[in-house]
């Protein structure tokens, strides 16, 4: 018999990347009275990462629940960026509806229907907030319009057609029903989550169903299952097996011994909870995403979608370079084994694999950001190691034909810009498939691109538009290769010898190109120390003194002037190297080496090549 649990609300909130979802957040948390008046709160209280912070993006998915009216809102913040999309797909099945946040300058954006296709797809209400309401630049109604336009594109159900409009601006703290009427506070979005976003549902006589749909891991209780309960009740200490639909052999008897409910930004223990409550299970170490918590009389798993397959990979290698180990605390191989391990605890979309050497791991994963944010985290935890060009990860049809994961990505660019980037990612294998207007007066370009022709392709993007344009993709399945693409035009200035750079080397070598480091910086021989001009690699000695006689005086290399060096980003570093090169992370420094540091072998390796 079901039964609705009236006093939860289960809601996701869901938008494109920088739409303002974590902001909302922040803002609903305030008013709902979670935190003490005079509390000091940080901005973006629910991006806990430091990566989140810096970037203002949202990586993993988080829980949090409010109280309005006697009613708990239960409420998950979920990534925008499309790396993350398997974070998406999964936490919808905890929700009975989804608040869709929408920039009221922008309008929907790639992620907006992707996001919104996942949603559609579990037949979830939908109420449209459309926010930043209060921006000079702010079009609602034109807004509106091209919402209602994505949703009948997207085949949307009469109800969901149907679906209430808010107009808000997380910022500024308030919400309102008229987009012309700026509101107080954001009583209007709390009365249309209660009045639109449906109870859950449930048999509460039932045996015990609980689907697991994120994991988050901490370091004294292990492995956390955070999911919904569907039917029954959970209480701590209860026998329950875990099964799971994908893996129809997979059943293990296990005790529940901590239960915990979500209460503002904590977790909160109880000793039971009934359908609808979202809930967070620790003890038991080896659960997965998936996995359904079951009752010991009647064990039936919950369907579940399959998580998202990687689509590149990178290979993660000891630092075996003639500065290996002066920077880094953890440096050996067991250290970068454990530690990538430890990261399939949390990250579902991410695969680590043992190669034929023990020193190096192939690690698999949805996209360029999903990996670099992986190693900078990795970083800064003092880890030292060194990774290889993002290669994509190709699969046979049934004739053995090779096939390559495809992108649609979509490009907004003033239209002085649209040439340059349809020249460049035509050289990629990119096909133009639409063009027409975007808002702001920018150009609208819709190619089908290989996942590989992106690769690298950002910070050109970013020079070319002289940073206007605007850049998404979206996984698009797998098609048949298309051909080899050149990655880079341009060669790199390698140092010639080990020791440490000086003005006079550096003067004379940046005649042949782009330096990359200023003087007093440590190289060794087979270092990529800049970009060249041509095709093909060019020694430098950047470590060569002046030569002094008696009428020549060192004071005379202080005329000597240096262009300031171009210092590259992770990202950037990671889109230079090119496939015969690494790049050596430390906590400190990133560094680009030739795979093959020393000048002769490496000559032979590309003889043999041709």
């Amino acid at each position: 018999m079901l039964q609705k649990r009236e006093d939860i609300r289960n809601v996701a909130i869901i938008a494109h990347v920088d739409h303002g979802k974590t902001t909302l957040v922040d803002e609903l948390l305030k008013q709902s009275g979670v935190f003490r008046a005079n509390q000091e709160v940080q901005e973006r209280v629910m991006d806990s990462n430091d990566i989140e912070r810096e970037r203002g993006i949202t990586i993993l998915s988080k829980n949090t629940a409010v109280s309005y009216k006697g009613t708990k809102i239960n409420i998950i913040d979920t990534p925008g960026h499309a790396d993350f999309g398997g974070e998406v797909e999964r936490v919808l099945k905890m929700v009975n509806g989804v608040i869709l946040v929408v920039d009221a300058f922008e309008g929907p954006m790639p992620q907006t229907r992707f996001v919104l296709t996942k949603a559609m797809a579990l037949k979830l209400p939908v109420i449209v907030c459309v926010n930043k309401i209060d921006r000079p630049e702010a079009r609602p109604e034109e807004v509106i319009d091209e919402v209602l336009e994505l949703f009948l594109e997207l085949d949307a159900s009469d109800e969901q057609l149907d679906c209430p409009f808010v107009f808000a601006s997380a910022k500024g703290g308030f919400a309102s029903l008229d987009p012309k009427v700026n509101g107080t506070d954001m009583q209007p979005l709390f009365e249309t989550i209660l009045n639109y976003i449906p109870a859950p549902e449930g048999d509460s006589e039932a045996g015990t169903q609980v689907l697991i749909s994120t994991i988050d891991y901490n370091e004294y209780v292990g492995r956390i299952g955070v999911g919904k309960v569907d039917n029954g009740s959970v209480k701590v200490n209860q026998d329950v097996v875990i099964v799971n639909h994908h893996e129809p052999d997979k059943i293990r008897k296990v005790k529940i011994s901590k239960l915990y409910e979500f209460d503002g930004l904590n977790k909160v223990e109880v000793k039971e909870a009934g359908i609808g409550s979202i809930v967070a299970i620790s003890g038991i170490s080896d659960i997965h995403i998936g996995d359904t918590l079951c009752d010991v009389e009647n064990p039936q798993p919950i369907p579940f979608q399959k998580i998202s397959e990687p689509t590149i990979a990178m290979d993660f290698c000891v630092n075996d370079s003639p500065l290996a180990g002066l920077e880094g605390k953890f440096v050996t191989s067991r250290h970068l084994r454990e530690r990538l391990f430890r990261e399939l605890n949390t990250d579902v979309s991410l695969r680590v694999e043992e190669t034929d050497s023990t020193d190096r791991f192939k690690v698999s994963g949805r996209g360029e950001l999903h990996l670099s944010v992986l190693i900078e985290n990795m970083r800064r935890e003092g880890f030292e190691f060194a990774v290889s060009k993002a290669e994509v990860l190709y699969k046979e049809d049934e004739k053995g034909k090779r096939l390559e994961p495809m992108e649609i990505a979509y490009v907004d660019v003033p239209e002085e810009y649209s040439g340059t980037v349809i020249e460049k990612l035509s050289m990629r294998k990119g096909e133009l498939k639409e063009m027409g207007h975007a808002s702001g007066g920018y150009t609208r370009l819709i190619f089908s691109i290989p996942s590989r022709g992106l690769i690298g392709y950002r910070g050109d993007f970013m020079t070319d538009t002289k940073g206007n344009g605007i850049l998404n993709t979206m996984f698009d399945g797998y098609g048949p290769y298309k051909g080899d693409i050149a990655y880079r035009s341009q060669g790199s200035l390698i140092a010639f010898e080990n020791g440490e750079t000086v003005t006079y080397g550096l003067f004379n070598a940046q005649e042949r190109g782009t330096l990359f480091i200023g003087p007093g910086e440590k190289v060794y021989s087979g270092m990529v120390i800049g970009q060249t001009g041509k095709a093909e690699d060019i020694e430098v000695n950047v470590c060569k003194k002046k030569q002094l006689t008696n009428t020549r005086s060192s004071a005379a290399d202080e005329a000597l002037r240096l262009t300031p060096p171009k210092v590259l980003s992770l990202e950037q570093a990671l889109d230079f190297i090119d496939t015969d090169e690494l790049l050596e992370v430390t906590p400190t420094k990133l560094r680009i080496r030739k795979k093959i540091l020393d000048p002769l072998m490496r000559k032979r390796a590309g003889f043999k090549k041709q």
